[in-house]
């Protein structure tokens, strides 16, 4: 095996890792943001979990992070809270940097 060959695999090795720490990442985020919303709608316990469990499933199952995004509008439209858009991204963005540190943490 060349120097290029041993360079390749080390770079295709760490790709995989990386796409791993990312879907990690996400998905902690999703959820994350999932008990945010659960609180707001005057969830808790086991149902603020279940409903988490729905909103990362929504980033996997029906389109990423427009899909998480309808999935809670509607929610919090449904029980007449008014959080926009806006204010959902930017806690997303919030909760992503805390994900990637407790995935990084291996918490």
């Amino acid at each position: 095996m060349t120097t290029f060959d041993k360079r390749e695999e080390a770079f295709e090795k760490k790709f995989v890792v990386d796409e791993e720490l990312k879907f990690k990442a996400l998905a902690r985020r999703d959820r994350l943001t999932g008990l945010w919303v659960a609180a707001k709608l005057g969830m808790s316990g086991e149902q603020a979990i279940a409903y988490s469990r729905e909103v990362v499933a929504a980033e996997f199952n029906e389109g990423g992070d427009a899909a998480v995004i309808a999935k809670l509008m509607d929610d919090l439209a449904t029980k007449g809270i008014a959080i926009t858009e806006d204010e959902i991204r930017a806690q997303m963005g919030e909760f992503l940097l805390q994900a990637i540190a407790q995935v990084k943490a291996g918490t």
